[in-house]
């Protein structure tokens, strides 16, 4: 099993950028997707979910609003659009594969992608 995140890179403050996670190696639709960050010195934290349909998402509340996760079970990919991004959103982003619904904790995903650099420049 693979997930490949790409998309990260550097951009000024309120602008936007797109991740997406391609997954290889398992049946895509089984699975919720999330996508984690993890900022220098910091833990890791949970950023947004969405089921295996694409019906249901949910969102931390720091980018609520502001950002939106979806997939396309027909590519085996998810996606990020992160728009009026923040210095505070720079981190190291992380998508992630689980088959336990509804779930925030990083113990309970089974698969991990390598992760992709989002830097936002004040």
């Amino acid at each position: 099993v693979q997930l490949q995140a790409s998309g990260g890179g550097l951009v000024q403050a309120g602008g936007s950028l797109r991740l997406a996670c391609v997954a290889s190696g398992l049946n895509f639709r089984a699975y919720t997707l999330s996508w984690f960050r993890q900022a220098p010195a910091s833990e890791r934290e949970f950023v947004a979910r969405i089921g295996w349909s694409g019906g249901t998402t949910y969102y931390t509340d720091s980018v609520k609003g502001r950002f939106a996760i979806s997939r396309v079970n027909a590519n085996n990919t998810m996606y990020l659009q992160m728009n009026n991004l923040r210095p505070e959103d720079t981190a190291v982003y992380y998508c992630a594969a689980g088959t336990v619904r509804g779930v925030t904790a990083g113990r309970l995903y089974k698969y991990w992608g390598q992760g992709t650099q989002v830097t936002v420049s004040s």
